[in-house]
């Protein structure tokens, strides 16, 4: 149960701090903009429904995709870190995840994807799956998306409540975790592919 317990909050965090549900509240609010309440709610459940179908072919897929191209785990461990960490310093700068996504990549939906699952999002999805068990990575994807449907579906009162600032500062705290966990995600890659343990060992000799 402590396995689980300790497993589950390692794939849960980084995917929350990505997914970024209270974080994407004001971009929510200004895509729907005009719209009546069950426009708005169609357009938050397509949204969804769009970043669930993205995200599980992702991480059905991607250890397939990094075997069939020959990348070890090691390998991607430390790609997926560095692509976090960019993300991440880019976000202190940008102020937020869309502003940096509308440069990467065109949305085909977008609120679904980049919003909800977008680089950042796939590139944890996939480093995770390298990782820890499917099921505990599929537990917590769900949960994240339940957590985004309840705040898009409540954006209105959320905004409200926390304010403009108060929904950017709880964004910063959360992207400083994920820039920690980016972080300990390259030490990580280090260690598979024995990068650590052999400049260790040149240092010795010399």
């Amino acid at each position: 149960m402590s396995n689980f317990f300790h497993d589950f909050v390692l794939t849960f965090l980084p995917l929350f701090i990505v997914v970024d549900a209270l974080g994407n509240v004001p971009i929510i609010l200004s895509l729907s903009e005009g719209m009546s309440r069950k426009q708005r709610n169609d357009v938050v459940n397509i949204g969804i429904a769009t970043a669930t179908v993205v995200g599980l072919a992702f991480l059905f897929f991607g250890k397939w995709l990094l075997n069939v191209m020959g990348i070890s785990q090691g390998a991607f461990t430390i790609a997926g870190g560095l692509i976090l960490l960019v993300f991440s310093l880019r976000y202190l700068t940008a102020g937020r995840w869309m502003d940096i996504i509308k440069e990467e990549m065109i949305a085909v939906v977008p609120i679904g994807t980049p919003l909800i699952v977008g680089p950042a999002t796939i590139t944890t999805l996939l480093l995770l799956s390298t990782q820890y068990s499917l099921y505990i990575i599929l537990i917590s994807l769900a949960i994240n998306l339940i957590l985004s449907w309840i705040a898009f579906m409540t954006a209105g009162r959320i905004s409200g409540f926390l304010g403009k600032g108060g929904l950017k500062a709880v964004s910063q705290i959360f992207n400083l975790l994920l820039v920690a966990i980016a972080v300990s995600m390259i030490i990580r890659g280090l260690g598979l592919s024995n990068i650590i343990h052999t400049v260790s060992r040149i240092l010795k000799i010399a």
